[in-house]
């Protein structure tokens, strides 16, 4: 009984070792093949942004709800803004008071005074000239003729700073008015700030503020992009950045669409790597995009970098380092290789579509 049993394993066991021992073999292919370089990214909104405040508050109210469709300048919420609304009234009341118009009793002051020294410096002229006259008929003392003379140019002298006093009061004014006016429309426009408006059309996608919780300039509020179309925003590894170009064809798979391929195309390179992930990113645009997309969409993709309609082909299991092959007799053959995908490898030379190979044991 012992016996038999040893007898039965070890029969399995050779009958086991044999199928082991077996290597898998095939024959090179003619097929189409594709070289691609890896990426992977997310699904954007064209045109999408994050919008900011600038300036600091508390949310008061929400004017928009995710997935409304606003338009340029349309408000999306507003911050408490009783100090702003104070600061404008104060800027607009100074602005009044400062109105060259609201100054009219002070220019009216000014003219009276010029018509005042200008007639006293008449009056003087006229009375100096008859004492000239006297004096030069030997009437008079010449004492009297100085202090005709004095009079005369002391009254020039009033007349003259009555003019500049009021030319000075009217650049004073008038620069008064300006920078008040100045002050109103900052004030008036910072009152503005505390209504955080859209910068284009299209969807809101996120409202990442409540009512009641504090926004500063440093965290965006909202999440707003083009409401129907969308783009791909992928990274490239440093290594395989030489290779892509504006223009090249894109298959990519997406979680959201289980099981379906779709197309794009790349639009532009950015040309500055990210320190951090040693990658760079790669604008695309789909060529017929899915029926219903989100912002942030995560997305697999490959970019074809050259394609062969007709090639022969061997799995890349089936390769060995160096670019050698093991044939059916166990010989290792040199060969010439071509374009390469995550399966596939092209056989340029070295290898006919008769012959077999081995594929190597692991």
């Amino acid at each position: 009984m012992i016996k038999s049993i040893l007898l039965q394993v070890i029969i399995v066991a050779l009958l086991l070792f044999s199928c082991k021992s077996k290597q898998e073999t095939i024959q090179p292919v003619e097929q189409k093949i594709s070289e691609s370089v890896y990426a992977s990214g997310i699904i954007k909104s064209k045109n999408q942004y994050e919008v900011f405040s600038l300036v600091n508050g508390l949310v008061e109210k929400l004017l928009v709800s995710e997935g409304d469709m606003i338009k340029n300048g349309d408000p999306i919420l507003q911050l408490s803004n009783t100090t702003a609304q104070l600061n404008a009234e104060n800027a607009r009341i100074t602005a009044d008071y400062a109105a060259v118009a609201a100054n009219n009793e002070k220019i009216n002051e000014g003219k009276i005074s010029i018509d005042l020294a200008k007639t006293k410096m008449q009056n003087d002229a006229s009375l100096l000239q008859r004492q000239q006259n006297l004096w030069a008929q030997q009437i008079g003392t010449r004492n009297e003729l100085d202090m005709r003379e004095l009079s005369y140019k002391s009254s020039v002298n009033a007349y003259e700073s009555a003019r500049l006093r009021l030319a000075e009061l009217q650049k004073q004014l008038s620069f008064q008015a300006k920078q008040s006016q100045k002050n109103l429309q900052i004030s008036t426009t910072q009152s503005g700030d505390y209504i955080i408006k859209s910068n284009a059309n299209g969807r809101v996608y996120s409202i990442l503020k409540e009512k009641g919780e504090m926004v500063n300039t440093q965290s965006p509020v909202a999440l707003v992009g083009d409401g129907n179309a969308f783009s791909l925003e992928l990274q490239v590894d440093e290594y395989d950045i030489a290779k892509v170009k504006p223009g090249q064809k894109i298959v990519l798979s997406m979680d959201s669409y289980k099981g379906q391929v779709f197309e794009a195309v790349v639009e532009k390179v950015i040309p500055v790597m990210n320190e951090r992930s040693k990658s760079f990113t790669i604008e695309a645009g789909f060529v017929k995009q899915p029926a219903s997309l989100f912002p942030n969409l995560s997305c697999e993709a490959n970019i074809i970098i050259r394609e062969k309609e007709k090639a022969l082909t061997i799995p890349r299991a089936y390769l060995l380092e160096g670019d050698f092959v093991l044939l059916a007799n166990k010989e290792k053959r040199k060969v010439t290789t071509g374009l390469k995908d995550y399966k596939l490898v092209e056989i340029i030379s070295g290898l006919n579509v008769n012959e077999t190979i081995l594929k190597p044991l692991q």
